[in-house]
């Protein structure tokens, strides 16, 4: 019994609290700084890699909402960005556009 009670506790304490919103800065670090960098600026190598990854600048934003940003996350994009509707519950693809929108210079 004593096992069982163990593993649930470790379990309860590693999941997020019901109601706790999802943390857009861990899912960035987790899903989309490999490519886009860590402040939406794609390192030299990786735009020589993928040519049309954008830099997330004022520019970028002003063109985009975060509906059109969470589309591109949910369906992907292009051959290079795999879509996320499967990785992603609704409320992360939200908390990352959000968190993405404060990395613009």
């Amino acid at each position: 019994m004593r096992p069982l009670f163990l593993s649930l506790l470790v379990l309860a304490l590693a999941s997020p609290a019901r109601g706790q919103a999802p943390d857009g800065k861990a899912l960035f670090e987790a899903n989309c700084r490999k490519c886009h960098g860590a402040a939406g600026q794609p390192s030299p190598a990786m735009k020589k890699m993928i040519p049309e990854l954008p830099t997330w600048d004022a520019a970028f934003f002003a063109k985009r909402t975060d509906a059109e940003i969470i589309t591109v996350l949910t369906n992907g994009k292009g051959k290079n960005m795999k879509p996320y509707k499967d990785v992603l519950k609704p409320d992360e693809m939200a908390a990352l556009a959000k968190y993405i929108r404060t990395l613009q210079p």
